[in-house]
């Protein structure tokens, strides 16, 4: 097992860097705003309780979560949360209580298919609807899940994730519906990231798989992204308010007593106080989209303009562009051929990191690479704060100087 694609990229930035070489980071998906004073003040007033925790969480902060997720359309009893330290170990924990194989959409996040391999599981990987992320056709799993079982394989859980990483798009109601009734005809279980839910740019419905799978679904949250909270890893699942769902949870529990004791009571301490909804924590999250909102629709204009496929991003921070009108070109002037060479070319002649799209399972001769679009946020938090309290960020003149360098790159890139 090798370092996440991800992770791996931050340490090529960090490296470039300390090596006095310039870089544009759009590797790794942190969200790239400063924390919240009100939040610090939180994690402050419970640093002194240094004991081991229930292992579920504690029910202020359980209660919370079940609260978060009832005023978003979930209704939630605090009996139905499990808190760990971020969402990772929650869906590593899932993975390993439910057994069997998992299906994932293609592409999906690099570390669903880790983690399934570290189980000693090869993940069964379908296309997502045209257009679409996080989320596998229907119909096209129900024919890989029978195929499957079919070989003697034992396929028991789906994972999405709303919105999407790798490509920012947010699946359709109908798709999900789709999902919901072949889980239910498959007998899989559902499991819901929806870790970036509170960043989808435009208002309207969101379609959760809790809403027409509550039985089979588990979704998992966290303040990584909204709250740009990654570091102090915090995260909580929902699990169904049926047998099924009291059967995982009290496995996934034991896994947790196991694996992490309990979630760090200094950072439950704090998300108690973020997921109760707070008004000005609630502006902030609102500030959050419109910045991510404003830069990656940027991007994704920065690449459409070179000649790029690109599907503008809908919820998170990342753009997902494929430069497969662009092969020819890059073959011929530099060798690329597959997304592992595009990253590499884009790294080592113009110092610009990326993912590989092979990274997050799709082929590797598409020529595909995400983009996360943070790293142009500023290089400081006085330049980062003034770019999220921006009514229009993309008027902060390091903004703006950035996405003219990216498109000169790309200009020379494809030229």
């Amino acid at each position: 097992m090798t370092v996440s694609a991800t992770l791996a990229a931050n340490e090529a930035v960090a490296a470039r860097r300390a090596a006095g070489q310039e870089v544009l980071a759009l590797g790794f998906g942190e969200a790239g705003i400063p924390v919240h004073p009100l939040l610090s003040q939180h994690l402050a007033q419970a640093a002194g309780r240094i004991a081991y925790g229930p292992v579920a969480g504690t029910e202020e902060a359980r209660e919370a979560a079940a609260g978060y997720w009832t005023r978003r359309g979930n209704p939630t009893d605090a009996g139905q949360v499990l808190l760990g330290p971020g969402s990772k170990p929650l869906l590593f924990a899932l993975q390993h209580a439910v057994g069997g194989e998992v299906v994932l959409p293609q592409p999906a996040w690099v570390s669903y298919a880790a983690q399934s391999q570290l189980l000693g599981r090869e993940p069964i990987r379908v296309p997502v609807p045209a257009g679409e992320g996080g989320v596998p056709d229907a119909a096209l799993m129900v024919a890989a899940v029978r195929e499957a079982r079919a070989a003697g394989r034992d396929p028991r859980l789906v994972v999405v994730t709303l919105p999407d990483n790798p490509t920012g798009r947010l699946a359709s109601e109908a798709s999900v519906r789709a999902l919901c009734e072949a889980a239910r005809e498959l007998d899989l279980i559902i499991v819901a990231d929806e870790i970036y839910r509170d960043l989808v740019f435009k208002p309207g419905a969101f379609p959760s798989p809790g809403q027409w799978a509550p039985e089979r679904t588990v979704t998992t949250t966290a303040l990584s992204k909204n709250y740009a909270l990654g570091g102090w890893r915090i995260g909580a699942a929902r699990f169904p308010d049926s047998e099924l769902g009291q059967r995982l949870q009290e496995s996934v529990r034991g896994i947790a007593s196991e694996l992490w004791s309990s979630a760090p009571l200094p950072m439950q301490h704090a998300a108690a106080y973020a997921w109760s909804d707070p008004a000005e924590l609630v502006d902030r999250v609102a500030m959050a989209r419109r910045l991510h909102g404003s830069v990656a629709t940027a991007v994704a204009e920065v690449f459409a303009a070179v000649g790029c496929d690109v599907r503008v991003p809908q919820g998170g921070f990342y753009v997902w562009p494929e430069f497969e009108p662009l092969r020819a070109a890059l073959a011929e002037r530099w060798g690329v051929r597959t997304s592992a060479d595009l990253a590499r070319v884009l790294l080592d002649e113009f110092g610009i990191v990326v993912i590989a799209g092979d990274a997050f399972g799709d082929d590797p001769a598409a020529l595909t690479i995400r983009v996360a679009v943070t790293g142009i946020y500023g290089e400081s938090d006085s330049e980062r704060l003034a770019a999220l309290l921006s009514n229009d960020p993309l008027e902060m003149p390091w903004i703006a100087e950035t996405l003219d360098a990216l498109r000169d790159k790309l200009k020379a890139l494809v030229a």
